[in-house]
């Protein structure tokens, strides 16, 4: 298996680091959507994570990796796996199912995949070898309890936009076709990457990403000569660089995993929603979806810092991805959507 890029080595783009470690955090928040320039590190910092994520214990046994406490009737596999008692049935020791770790999953869904291969299928090997009907699990299926990835999703098929978005909104993927009828959990943090100036992403679809960040290349050339030394140290020795580079990205594991398991514990005063409420006002977001990201990845931004309480800082650094692309357009200003949270931040404090 190759060897990814390692996290802690990726130069500038702190936005997208931070937007992509609060999504690990707390996948609640909805995703992350990454749009910038071509060669700007955006996939690189998505297949970095891979590697930087801690294991996860699942189920032996369950092909869409179903923690051992899941529900018997969290998937088909589960309830083989995890038999429920009977009504009525005297209580009996119940033998508890193996667990195994594996690692958290990462899965690209690329531009030109079918829906089949997507939300899954009929088994076609099983049913011409053995006459039965049996599910085959999709790219949905996979990622399951993990991270989905789709590069260029401005440019994903309108239909498979669709199908994401149900998926995503519900948690369950629903398979209704060839005599299969399939329900199974597909809970997942939606990552998606792309350039704007090869089509605009549908609004239904935007909307459902938590944090948008903007990516772009870095003009100074101190940055852009480390950026090639580094790049060119790992193609030559992607071993040698990525042990050089272990200590770090094994401190930042160790922080995101401190991380999740504080958030629980992390607090909003009422005075801070407020503050989050008046920004939202200020900049006539539609809906209340813009206050509840905030607050999300604020309460997770200061778990990852290990703070106990959300401060008006954290709102203050998560404001601008989870709002930018939740902006309405506006004929009379055209300073960047990014430019217009901080300005209106900025009057808040004043005021």
């Amino acid at each position: 298996m190759a060897l990814a890029f390692p996290f802690s080595a990726i130069v500038g783009q702190d936005e997208m680091k931070l937007a992509i470690l609060i999504a690990a955090v707390d996948p609640g928040i909805g995703g992350v959507l990454v749009l910038g320039d071509r060669g700007t590190g955006k996939s690189t910092a998505v297949r970095a994570l891979a590697a930087l994520l801690p294991t996860m214990a699942a189920t032996v046994g369950c092909r869409y990796g179903c923690a051992p406490e899941a529900a018997p009737g969290a998937c088909s596999d589960c309830a083989r796996l995890k038999p429920m008692p009977k009504a009525g049935a005297r209580p009996k020791a119940v033998k508890a199912v193996k667990s195994h770790q594996i690692p958290v999953p990462v899965v690209d869904l690329p531009l030109g995949a079918t829906e089949d291969r997507v939300v899954g299928a009929l088994d076609l090997q099983r049913a011409l070898a053995d006459g039965v009907k049996a599910f085959e699990p999709g790219l949905l299926a996979r990622a399951h309890r993990g991270f989905l990835y789709i590069d260029e999703v401005n440019l994903l098929e309108d239909h498979l936009v669709d199908l994401l978005i149900d998926v995503a909104a519900s948690g369950e993927n629903v398979v209704e076709r060839e005599g299969l009828s399939v329900r199974h959990p597909a809970r997942f943090v939606l990552v998606g990457s792309g350039n704007p100036e090869e089509g605009e992403l549908r609004p239904q679809l935007l909307d459902r990403f938590g944090l948008s960040v903007d990516v772009t290349t870095p003009t100074d050339l101190a940055t852009r000569v480390q950026v090639v030394k580094r790049r060119d140290a790992f193609e030559r020795d992607p071993a040698g660089f990525t042990a050089q580079w272990a200590p770090a990205d094994a401190q930042v594991r160790a922080q995101l995993l401190a991380g999740q398991a504080r958030l629980p514990q992390v607090v909003v005063s009422d005075a801070v929603l407020e503050h989050t409420a008046r920004l939202c006002l200020a900049l006539g977001t539609d809906g209340l979806r813009g206050e509840l990201t905030v607050m999300r990845a604020a309460r997770a931004l200061a778990a990852l810092d290990g703070d106990d309480a959300v401060r008006l800082d954290h709102v203050q650094r998560v404001a601008v991805p989870a709002l930018r692309h939740r902006l309405r357009r506006d004929p009379l200003d055209d300073a960047d959507s990014g430019v217009r949270v901080e300005r209106a931040w900025a009057q808040l404090a004043e005021a």
